[in-house]
């Protein structure tokens, strides 16, 4: 039976946003998507782009995955779910920006630190994680420390990486040393609410609103 919770919310959308943006709607129906924004951001449900920014429909292309990551640009395996999305933004969208969208207490992202089993005989969460071998040697053992400090700087350092990922991508690099599209680093503390921003000569993630500025840790994160 389809959930109760989709059937009431559909409903709830209806009569409220729908309702006001109705037109909107319309307009994308009859003229076709063209944001200017992509990001790439973590499936994971605490962390929704369209709530965190407060967007419109058709303000954001979305392509979520396991710990947001972006993969280096290849042609050889099959099934590139992310590099698909990320090739129509650029090429056919033609977005302005591509944001990567990390985020605090990430599940993928510490389970490519833990020994856990892995969930299935496919291992497919360890198989897509091992993409942030490159973040992990940059970041250097954990040590004796507590391992969400550990997570937390790890998820911050992969962020970078997927941002040097994306230069591997002819179309992204051509495009972005000719000034056509930039690339942002960013960083959503599930508890605190708090936004931070990577600089990209510093590698430092610093808050978007200043006066939450001490509520967050700043680590440098370099790709390997």
């Amino acid at each position: 039976m389809f959930p109760d919770r989709l059937r009431e919310g559909y409903k709830a959308f209806l009569g409220d946003r729908f309702a006001r943006e109705q037109s909107r709607f319309e307009e994308l129906a009859a003229a076709g998507q063209k944001p200017e924004i992509m990001i790439v951001g973590c499936c994971d449900s605490r962390v929704s782009p369209e709530v965190i920014f407060d967007a419109r429909p058709g303000e954001l292309f979305v392509v979520r995955n396991v710990a947001n990551i972006v993969p280096p640009f290849e042609t050889k395996g099959d099934f590139h779910g992310t590099s698909a999305a990320l090739e129509f933004a650029v090429q056919a969208l033609k977005v302005k920006h591509i944001v990567v969208l990390g985020h605090g207490r990430c599940g993928g992202i510490r389970a490519s630190v833990t020994d856990d089993e892995p969930l299935s005989p496919g291992d497919f969460i360890g198989k897509w994680m091992s993409l942030i071998g490159p973040a992990l040697a940059t970041a250097g053992p954990r040590g004796d420390g507590p391992v969400a400090d550990y997570v937390e700087k790890l998820a911050m350092i992969s962020v970078a990486q997927s941002l040097a990922n994306l230069m591997t991508f002819p179309c992204v690099r051509i495009l972005s040393e000719k000034g056509r599209i930039e690339l942002h680093g960013a960083y959503f503390d599930v508890t605190t609410g708090v936004l931070a921003l990577r600089d990209p000569h510093t590698g430092l993630f610093t808050p978007v609103a200043p006066e939450v500025r001490a509520r967050v840790s700043l680590f440098r994160g370099e790709p390997a």
